[in-house]
C-alpha cells in the first residue's frame, strides 16, 4: 500500500518535525499507539519501539529514522509485522509561522493473516497521520 499526504498549516516547520519526531509522545495523540519508548536519539537519527493495538489485535514495530532538523525524516523498519515499510516527511518552510508538510508512506504486511486482519485498519490509519500529527503540533506547546 503507497500512502502520500499532504498539508499546508499554520506553524513553523520545526515545531511540527518536533512533533513528528517525538515518538514517546505518541500514546498521547494517537489512539492505536499503546506505547512507545525511544531507543536511540541524536542530532541525525532516532530509533524507537512502538506498540500498536488495532481492534484487538497488538503487535510491535522498531523504526530507525534518519533526521534532519526540520525539513526531513526518513522512516526505516528494524522489526515488525511488515514485508515492506518504508516511509518520509518532508516539511518545507513557507514563513516563520507556516508549511507545507508531505507525507509518503509504502508497506505491505509480511503474512495474509496481518494483511486480513489488521491491513483495513492500518489503511485508514496511515491515510490519517498527516491529520493526527497536524493536530497535534496545533495543540502541544511549542519549545
Amino acid at each position: 500500500m503507497m500512502v502520500r499526504r499532504t498539508a499546508l498549516l499554520e506553524c513553523p516547520a520545526g515545531h511540527l518535525f518536533d512533533v513528528i519526531e517525538a515518538a514517546e509522545h505518541y500514546p498521547l495523540f494517537l489512539p492505536w499507539c499503546t506505547a512507545a519508548t525511544i531507543l536511540q536519539r541524536d542530532d541525525n537519527s532516532v530509533s524507537a519501539d512502538l506498540k500498536v493495538r488495532l481492534f484487538g489485535i497488538t503487535f510491535e514495530m522498531r523504526t530507525r529514522n534518519p533526521k534532519r532538523r526540520p525539513e526531513h525524516m526518513a522512516i526505516h523498519l528494524e522489526r515488525g509485522p511488515f514485508r515492506r515499510f518504508e516511509g518520509q516527511w518532508v516539511l518545507t518552510a513557507l514563513s516563520d509561522q507556516a508549511c507545507k508538510v508531505a507525507f509518503d508512506l509504502d508497506y505491505e504486511f509480511d503474512s495474509a493473516l496481518m494483511t486480513n486482519a489488521a491491513g483495513p485498519m492500518f489503511d485508514r490509519i496511515a491515510n490519517t497521520m498527516v491529520d493526527a500529527f497536524v493536530g497535534r503540533a496545533l495543540v502541544a506547546p511549542r519549545a
